[in-house]
């Protein structure tokens, strides 16, 4: 080696003188052109790219931002737009001026390549210099060991006096002359003769250490077998008694697991230098008495009395060998486990001495403090501890009488006494062994058939892990919260525990046996999107704070169930929030709760279910909140807050698979009392999707009844509940489409005579009238209030629209049952629906009370003309003549003026009728003629009796009336007829300043008037002439010659068969019966129109 490095620097030496092409500069030589000594330089382009690569990769950065600015820019708005062109400017401008530098700068670029060519030119010469220089050193070094050897002074002697070689050295004769080998029967009759000294040394010399007992002769040499310590053999120098042992082999009986590595490392049988320390060591203590003085004279020597033992002192040095042995490899394997992920929670240090191993596991990293900082802050929580456990395992004398059976002992006192006598060995056997201590308990060995380190350790952990869960159950279950007590919460098993936060939700913790942190994972099979975050920190905060555990958990499984409730109300639909702006004062009043979850009402916006999180379970409330007006962002207040008992809700479901319907005791899930409780009913956890419907629906109907009492508490009406549904079987149709909870949710009972005071007609209703919240439970139609009416009158309906069914609906809001006489009003409005009832009430009752006057009319009085036509709760329509029908209808009954009725006057084809003559003369008194049924707002009764009569009695007059119109109009002579009231009729002709009056007296009378005429009292104020005469010019003219007209008519009515029937004459007209009108008021027309064209001519 030191001559190729020498050869190495010579070449370097010739290289340098050279010129790189083998030849060598001499003195006097024309120099190379400057062109040649450069290209002689080695090239360098360390940290160095090319300007147009530079160049060409701003340009088409420029260019793509330029493209991506084209694209983006039309979407923006203008300030945007802007704002993004200025600073692209400003950037692309900053990127141009340091390319116009660098391009500066490549100016230079050849004179900075040759300066770093030839900079790198001469660190390679530098380079071979020092390799010249450190050759010279090693030549030097090498040839001051270059020396001859000793002169043969006796070869050179023999040579000179005889001329040659007398006799060869010795190394020449021992390493060339071979010795005769020995025979097989030689060897083994050798060896046989060794086993026989072996034997007899042993059986009546040695003393045998009682652990060393087990031992065997062959091959000759005594191998000894300690178990789980070593395997050794011996064997002796000579036969001579003095002969003393010596060393062959030695072997490990240990079982190395694990780590195969550690196998590799640690062999049962020592090689190389381990072999070669053991050999040493024990032919040295073999020996130890036996050097002679020459030899060493330093020599220990036995005294007097004491016989040499090498035997034990053997034992001695080998069991603290395979101890040791044993004790690196767990080191080894400790070690191991450091670097292969143990290295943040474990620590393994050896004694000096390197018989104590001691391994710390679950160490937790403190993190420091900073410099100058103060002290932190006391904490009340207790310091978690830096170390979780520590492992001790060290090699330690242990008393003689645990470390030997009392046999063992005996056959030990006999032995010494048998071959030593009265003398004394000069070693006693030590007592070793390999102690494993675990810091919190004890009784943890080291087994040597079985030498795994990491099974040792993860046995520890296992069982200090067992402990951990063991104390965190009895934590949590005597918790004085009980929060976790009830049975089932918590499942413990060998390495885990498993905690029941709600129904579907289970958690496992579980500790980790490198870091000795707690873990929480969730075992659903159904993981959720986001949960992983959230126990991530719980288990952050657990390791952080373990003296918060409870807490911890219980804000966790808190969580988890508003997860939980919040995730199937979603599935419902219902929107829901975890919080609410609402006031502390409010908040308090909910009582004490761990968390909570507002379900806003869809069809009642400020009522809110409220899912209270309590410690064993939920409660379940029903707020009212209120905005203050004018502040959007002030809190919520709470006007009323109702706690509901799920239990009974639940008790008093009922489906058609209901074997027997729920008690009475539980039908009335609207109790009163629940709005005075100030705690809700705990039904823990098992939270459904069909229960939070149900609680959902079960708020509906709260807040529709609420509304409704409301209304009856304004309007001062007293209320009671009823069921009436109870005991009546629910088809399974039915069950479908209402909740289950629909028939066990009871109806108001209200009082007619309260609720119907000053409306009218109240007298058409039953005593008690029943008003029931409907579809409550709908997801998808508004709540609803149907009020039930029982009719004292049972009017079948009449007409097109009666139909034949029971159940008839003349429109949307009214229903009429015809078999129980039960009309039933709809209202979709829950906040109204007690004035919409009042005024469809006011409506349908005063249908009622007309169709059963007209009924009455036609029975008791004999009017066999009058007769019910139509009758649906909407409309009357009657005949009160032959041919001549009325159809009446009402709206806005609940006004001040009494309402509007509408009469419509119908005429129908009769005997001696045109069929296209349908019309009815009455139909022209008709604004006055409802005036009769309006002023008999009070009392609809007697009013209907009014108008039929009147209409009975008025008929012949505004038939003779129409008659007369449509003579005239026939003759040229148009006149015109109208109502000046209900029973006062006019017939003014062409001038318009004559009239007849036509004018229903009582008993069936009529009064022919001339128009001129008042039948009323003369006014007391008096006027001028001038004034009198103007006021009579534009008043009716008395018809000329009135007296003589009256008298003819009289006479010609009487004449014509009129007698009998009660004509008067009465000298400003005529009065009749009703059933003369006809005679009388065509003969008086006649004569009338006659003296009118004879004033006109004149």
């Amino acid at each position: 080696m030191n001559q190729d490095a020498e050869r190495h620097g010579l070449d370097m030496a010739v290289d340098i003188l050279s010129n790189g092409k083998g030849a060598t500069f001499q003195p006097g030589d024309p120099e190379e052109p400057i062109e040649v000594l450069e290209r002689e330089l080695p090239p360098v382009y360390d940290g160095q790219i090319p300007l147009g690569d530079l160049l060409s990769r701003v340009v088409q950065a420029i260019y793509a931002e330029l493209t991506e600015m084209a694209e983006t820019l039309p979407s923006m708005s203008d300030t945007v737009r802007k704002r993004t062109i200025a600073d692209w400017v400003v950037k692309t401008k900053k990127q141009v001026v340091k390319l116009y530098a660098v391009a500066k700068w490549s100016r230079d670029a050849e004179t900075v390549q040759k300066c770093m060519n030839i900079t790198a030119f001469l660190g390679r010469q530098n380079f071979q210099f020092d390799v010249v220089t450190n050759a010279l050193v090693v030549g030097k070094q090498n040839l001051d060991q270059a020396r001859l050897r000793n002169h043969d002074l006796l070869t050179s002697l023999d040579v000179l006096t005889a001329g040659s070689y007398l006799r060869l050295p010795t190394c020449i004769k021992k390493a060339v002359t071979p010795q005769s080998p020995l025979t097989d029967e030689q060897v083994a009759k050798t060896l046989e003769d060794m086993e026989g000294t072996i034997l007899y040394r042993l059986r009546m010399r040695e003393i045998i250490p009682v652990e060393m007992s087990r031992y065997r002769i062959w091959d000759g040499r005594v191998f000894f077998t300690v178990p789980k310590l070593f395997e050794v053999s011996l064997s002796l120098q000579g036969p001579a008694p003095t002969a003393g042992w010596f060393f062959v082999h030695v072997e490990f009986p240990i079982t190395v697991k694990g780590d195969i590595t550690a196998s590799q490392e640690f062999p049962t049988l020592p090689s190389g230098l381990t072999k070669r320390f053991i050999t040493d060591e024990a032919d040295f203590r073999l020996a130890y008495y036996l050097l002679s003085d020459q030899e060493n004279p330093d020599a220990p020597k036995l005294p007097v009395g004491v016989v040499d033992t090498p035997l034990v002192r053997l034992y001695n040095f080998l069991q603290m060998m395979s101890l040791s042995y044993q004790l690196e490899i767990l080191a080894y394997q400790a070690q191991r486990m450091v670097q292969l992920g143990w290295g943040g929670s474990m620590e393994v240090l050896m004694s000096t001495d390197r018989k104590t191993l001691t391994v710390v596991y679950w160490k937790r990293a403190q993190p420091p403090a900073p410099k100058g900082a103060p002290p932190p802050p006391r904490s009340r929580h207790k310091p978690l501890p830096a170390i979780g456990g520590t492992i001790t395992i060290a090699i330690e004398t242990v008393k003689p009488h645990s470390a030997r059976t009392p046999e063992d002992v005996v056959l030990a006192r006999i032995q010494q006494q048998v071959k030593l006598g009265s003398t004394k060995p000069s070693d006693e056997v030590e007592y070793l062994k390999l102690h494993a201590t675990w810091t919190p308990s004890q009784g943890v060995l080291a087994d040597a058939n079985n030498l795994d380190f990491e099974s040792m350790l993860r046995k520890v952990i296992e069982k200090h892990a067992q402990s951990l869960l063991v104390a965190l159950t009895a934590k949590l279950q005597t918790d004085p919260r009980g929060e976790f007590t009830e049975p089932g919460v918590i499942t413990a098993e060998k390495d885990a525990l498993h905690l029941s936060l709600c129904t579907d939700e289970v958690v496992t913790m579980n500790i980790d046996t490198r870091t000795g942190k707690l873990n929480l994972r969730d075992v659903n099979s159904m993981a959720v999107s986001g949960r992983a975050p959230r126990f991530f920190w719980v288990t952050y905060q657990l390791n952080d704070l373990p003296d918060m555990l409870v807490e911890f958990l219980s804000n966790l499984r808190t969580k988890t169930i508003i997860d939980m409730a919040e995730e199937k109300a979603g599935y419902l639909g219902y929107q829901s929030y975890r919080s609410r702006n609402l006031f502390p004062q409010d908040m308090v009043k909910l009582g004490p709760t761990k968390g909570q979850l507002f379900i806003q009402l869809k069809r009642f916006p400020d009522h809110y279910l409220v899912l209270l999180v309590k410690a064993k379970g939920f409660s379940y409330a029903l707020i009212t909140t209120h905005m203050l007006p004018g502040d959007p962002l002030s809190p919520l207040t709470v006007k009323d807050i109702a706690f509901l008992d799920f239990e009974r809700i639940k008790a008093s479901r009922y489906t058609p698979e209901s074997t027997t319907p729920p008690s009475s005791a539980l039908l009335n899930v609207y109790d009163p009392r629940d709005w005075g409780s100030d705690s809700g009913v705990s039904s823990g956890f098992d939270l459904t999707v069909k229960t939070i419907k149900e609680l959902y629906s079960y708020c509906c109907a709260r807040v529709a009844y609420m509304n409704v009492e409301r209304q009856f508490k304004e309007l001062g009406i007293d209320f009671t509940h009823v069921n009436p549904g109870s005991g009546i079987p629910v088809s399974s149709e039915l069950s479908r489409i209402q909740s289950s909870l629909a028939r066990s949710v009871p109806a108001l009972c209200v009082k007619a005579g309260d609720i119907l005071s000053g409306v009218p007609a109240a007298e058409a209703a039953m005593p008690n009238i029943r008003v029931i919240p409907l579809n409550w439970w709908s997801d998808s139609e508004s709540a609803q209030v149907i009020t039930c009416v029982k009719l004292k009158y049972v009017q079948q309906p009449l007409g097109k629209r009666a139909g034949s069914s029971n159940i008839i609906r003349p429109s949307k809001r009214i229903i009429y049952d015809t078999k129980e006489a039960v009309v039933s009003f709809l209202s979709e409005s829950v906040n109204n629906c007690v004035d919409e009832f009042a005024k469809e009430w006011s409506t349908v009752s005063k249908m009622v009370v007309i169709a059963r006057e007209v009924a009455k009319m036609s029975k008791e009085k004999g009017w066999s003309d009058i007769q019910l036509l139509s009758f649906d709760l909407q409309t009357v329509e009657f005949a009160y003549a032959p041919g001549y029908s009325v159809s009446i209808t009402c709206e806005d009954q609940l006004s001040t003026s009494g309402g509007k009725f509408d009469l419509r006057f119908t005429r129908s084809a009769q005997d001696g009728v045109a069929d296209d003559d349908t019309f009815n003369p009455h139909d022209d008194a008709e604004p006055f003629l409802t005036s009769i049924l309006r002023h008999g707002h009070g009392r609809l009764a007697p009013s209907v009796k009014n108008l039929i009569t009147v209409l009975r009695d008025t008929l012949p007059m505004a038939v003779e009336l129409e008659k007369i119109r449509k003579s005239s109009v026939e003759a040229g002579y148009h006149v015109d007829t109208f109502a000046k009231a209900s029973g006062w009729y006019r017939l003014l002709y062409p001038s318009l300043r004559h009239a007849l009056d036509f004018r229903l007296m009582t008993n069936q009378r009529v009064a022919i008037l001339d128009g001129s005429h008042s039948l009323f009292k003369p006014s007391n104020v008096r006027l001028d002439t001038g004034a009198e005469a103007d006021i009579s010019k534009l008043a009716l003219q008395p018809i000329p010659q009135f007296a003589t007209v009256t008298k003819e008519a009289v006479a010609e009515a009487a004449a014509g068969g009129g007698e009998g029937r009660n004509i008067v004459d009465v000298n400003v007209g005529v009065i009749c019966e009703a059933a003369a009108v006809g005679l009388v008021a065509q003969s008086l027309h006649r004569r009338v129109v006659e003296r009118l064209k004879a004033v006109g001519k004149s």
